[in-house]
């Protein structure tokens, strides 16, 4: 009990979104800025987003769908009810930003860098954080098919309330991940996960992954 009393928790830092600007039409433009505005029911299925910046914006309902995001920054970010069947991120940077009931197929994130970001609920297929750096996040109340944090690096996170298929945590470097509370059907990497915290019920239902692991029969 001694070693969970020492988890650090993430550090979350509130968002207050003052004086946006409402645009109905938004120009979705590679590498531009986006400054300060709300968008909602907004449509930016295919669009070139590629290095686009945007800051302290408001987005309701906006449609992402196979949208080109590869080094987009989000910052002081709030995301209600995001939708892309097929979600282009990768190498985005998320960094105090809170997303509320995503609803995205394959969320393809992988590289990336989030920092004081939280997830509240939703659905994800696939949500690929491989090889990301991830620090101080809280995932709470989604449902993952499939969560690859292979080859990341992972601090002060957690993922709580949330049930997850398949977790793959193959080389990567955990501190200060806590677990407990959520449901996964099977993890692959089992040497990665060094350095979580979990429940004694989970540690039940690894107890056959991890004989498997270590070569332990159990007769």
């Amino acid at each position: 009990m001694a070693a969970v009393g020492k988890v650090t928790a993430p550090r979350i830092s509130p968002i207050r979104l003052d004086e946006l600007r409402d645009d109905p039409a938004p120009d979705f433009q590679r590498g531009e800025r986006y400054d300060g505005v709300r968008l909602t029911r907004a449509v930016a299925d295919r669009a070139e987003l590629s290095g686009a910046d945007f800051i302290e914006c408001e987005f309701n309902g906006v449609s992402f769908n196979e949208a080109q995001l590869r080094g987009a920054t989000f910052r002081d970010c709030i995301l209600n009810e995001p939708y892309a069947p097929v979600f282009t991120a990768a190498r985005t940077s998320w960094r105090e930003v809170e997303i509320s009931n995503p609803r995205w197929g394959s969320a393809e994130m992988y590289e990336g860098a989030w920092h004081s970001v939280k997830i509240d609920g939703g659905k994800l297929d696939f949500l690929n954080l491989r090889g990301s750096k991830l620090t101080d996040v809280v995932i709470t109340g989604c449902i993952i098919n499939e969560l690859d944090l292979g080859a990341c690096t992972a601090t002060r996170m957690v993922l709580k309330d949330c049930t997850i298929g398949t977790l793959d945590v193959a080389g990567a470097k955990l501190k200060d991940v806590d677990l407990r509370g959520s449901d996964f059907r099977m993890i692959n990497g089992l040497a990665g996960l060094s350095g979580v915290v979990i429940d004694d019920y989970q540690l039940s239902l690894l107890a056959p992954l991890l004989a498997g692991h270590l070569g332990i029969r159990v007769i």
